[in-house]
């Protein structure tokens, strides 16, 4: 229960009797100092009252206080400048690298937060915390909310950075490999980006004025031109002829297996023919899609840009195989949201952090706070609790709270599990 001793530390959750070291010494908490998640000692720069000297240094925290034993802190530099040792059990002295006895404190943690704890813990109800969220001041649930948004921007941010040193930091490349993940809605995400990873990008720029051209480059490469239809028709047939011929011309590597896309239990308006088909009439339309999302100053303006539809054959069809009533194939309002939320928006803010420019930042936080909420079941959940979600920017700060806090039963770093574990 290392962890929660770790926590009761951190904010000073003390019993009310007086605390004192092993050897009957006063310990008052000025500041219980910075926890580190790296090696070395728990917290760093504790202020600290030991009878009567005020002291400035480390605190290391243990369950039983022989751990600082069997860890090799006797043994290592880094603890010499603990200035207390924290432990649930006191079953032996220890001493610094230098041989200088370390002060110990012996620190229980309190009954009501440990009952609490194993509630969170074991709830079989969810959120767990749900009976006191209705409760919350709103100054704490947006302060929170609000800092999960940021954590949520920042983490996006670094996956964008990732991808970027995987493809010579080409923003426009890599905007385009995130937003054609987006077109996957989840369902084929996986197949959508590992498809544009492999776009021969300079190749499809030659041919980017000739819809055809750029259609019959996109289905060649998700390898949905290597069948053979038995009822092709003729547009079908041209499209493999003209695959065949940019394949030779710029030597293209093998195309996709037609198998890495997922068609079971799509709507016919999600399957990766009337994706790939808006696609392609957008990286046709929009020559400089990257540079054109970041100038736009409205949500609205980035919306006109992506509300493409695809190329006429397709209001008659969804596959090549068989035709449809006639229906113009437009991303629809909801998914065009879902693409600002997960492409647009995240991209601003990367690309803000980037060229240290607070406008763009701020964009994409005023652009998250103009969109309404997702509705999915975490966010119906949260809402059912209690919780006032309208827009974007509370959707997606709770469902960073799903993933990096609830999922992970990692209650003691969240402000909600805060305010449940402190309740009498």
């Amino acid at each position: 229960m290392e962890q929660l001793l770790h926590y009761v530390w951190k904010h000073k959750i003390f019993p009310l009797k007086m605390l004192q070291t092993t050897t009957g010494e006063p310990v008052e908490v000025i500041d219980a100092g910075l926890p580190n998640t790296n090696a070395g000692p728990d917290f760093f720069n504790a202020k600290l009252k030991i009878g009567g000297t005020h002291w400035v240094g480390n605190v290391e925290i243990h369950t039983l206080s022989s751990d600082w034993l069997k860890h090799g802190h006797d043994k290592d530099e880094a603890y010499n400048n603990v200035i207390l040792h924290v432990a649930e059990t006191i079953d032996c002295e220890v001493f610094r690298f230098n041989g200088e006895k370390v002060l110990q404190l012996q620190l229980s943690c309190p009954e009501t937060v440990l009952w609490h704890y194993e509630e969170l813990r074991h709830a079989e109800i969810y959120p767990p915390c749900y009976s006191i969220l209705s409760s919350l001041p709103k100054l704490t649930v947006h302060s929170w909310l609000s800092a999960l948004q940021v954590e949520r921007f920042e983490q996006k941010a670094r996956a964008i950075t990732a991808r970027l040193e995987r493809f010579n930091r080409n923003w426009e490349d890599v905007f385009f490999i995130t937003l054609s993940r987006n077109f996957g809605f989840g369902l084929n995400g996986d197949a959508f980006e590992a498809w544009a990873s492999h776009l021969p990008f300079r190749a499809v720029d030659k041919h980017r004025d000739d819809l055809f051209q750029i259609e019959a480059f996109f289905f060649g490469q998700a390898g949905l031109l290597d069948e053979e239809l038995p009822d092709a028709d003729e547009y079908y047939l041209k499209l493999q002829k003209e695959f065949r011929y940019l394949q030779h011309k710029f030597e293209l590597a093998a195309p996709m297996a037609v198998g890495q896309w997922r068609f079971l239990r799509l709507r016919p308006g999600n399957f990766p023919h009337v994706r790939l088909a808006q696609l392609a009439n957008l990286y046709h339309k929009e020559h400089s899609l990257f540079s054109r999302i970041m100038e736009a100053e409205t949500l609205e303006a980035v919306q006109k840009i992506l509300a493409v539809a695809a190329s006429p054959y397709w209001k008659e069809h969804f596959n090549f195989s068989k035709a449809s009533p006639s229906q113009e194939k437009q991303v629809g309002k909801n998914a065009l949201n879902l693409i600002v939320i997960n492409t647009v928006i995240p991209f601003l803010y990367a690309y803000g952090l980037h060229k240290a420019d607070e406008v763009l930042c701020d964009r994409a936080t005023r652009f998250l706070e103009g969109l309404k909420a997702e509705d999915n079941h975490i966010i119906r959940h949260w809402s059912g609790a209690g919780l006032h979600v309208s827009t974007a920017a509370d959707s997606q700060a709770l469902l960073q709270l799903q993933k990096e806090y609830c999922d992970r039963k990692d209650c003691l770093r969240c402000r909600f599990g805060f305010e449940y574990l402190r309740q009498k």
